[in-house]
């Protein structure tokens, strides 16, 4: 899937706007120039940035209420999938907070979000941090027995879990829930056959 295809899909079946689909391809340019020197992706995924990362962390606007208040994205790296869903978002008053520990990353980060004039706030690690937003969403952060206890444990309210997890995430489920089970919905996604979107209500 390239990215002609990928922009499609993104406007076609996710509604992102004209004035969306621009800031992300200004993103997936910054994101692979600096990526020349700091590992911001994997190098084998540059030639799939729109499939592997843009839409895969895109889908996720589908579960996402924009009437709430905030959102957090916890290991966000090089801005998945929170930049994505803030470039998606119309919603002024719509917080988007990007949780990474590095240093270098968060620099990007911040260079990203002045660049782009997005209402995005960078902070560190997310166990360091006020964790207080409505929703919370990762990719490719932990294992999900260790999301739902920094889930848990750090976030202040309650509030909706979202996890773009691979072919393991229903095992990844059973492990984690033998202790206490959450209420829980797979969702398909639409990157990968074999790859699930876990949905969470986590109540403190």
């Amino acid at each position: 899937m390239q990215q002609l295809e990928v922009i499609n899909i993104l406007k076609k079946d996710l509604n992102f706007t004209d004035q969306s689909i621009e800031k992300l391809k200004k993103f997936t340019n910054l994101v692979l120039k600096e990526n020349k020197n700091y590992n911001l992706i994997a190098k084998s995924t540059e030639e799939q940035i729109w499939v592997r990362h843009v839409l895969d962390s895109a889908q996720l606007v589908k579960f996402i209420d924009f009437r709430l208040k905030s959102l957090a994205d916890i290991g966000t790296g090089a801005g998945f999938p929170g930049l994505i869903i803030e470039i998606f978002n119309n919603n002024k008053a719509f917080h988007v907070k990007l949780y990474e520990k590095s240093p270098v990353k968060r620099k990007f980060l911040i260079s990203v979000i002045k660049d782009l004039d997005l209402n995005a706030e960078v902070l560190g690690d997310v166990r360091d941090e006020v964790l207080d937003s409505d929703i919370v969403i990762c990719r490719a952060f932990k294992k999900l027995d260790q999301v739902i206890q920094v889930s848990r444990e750090i976030a202040k309210k309650p509030h909706k879990l979202m996890i773009l997890k691979g072919q393991n995430a229903q095992k990844e489920i059973e492990n984690s829930f033998k202790k206490k089970k959450y209420a829980y919905k797979l969702e398909q996604s639409m990157t990968n056959k074999d790859s699930k979107i876990i949905l969470m209500e986590i109540n403190k």
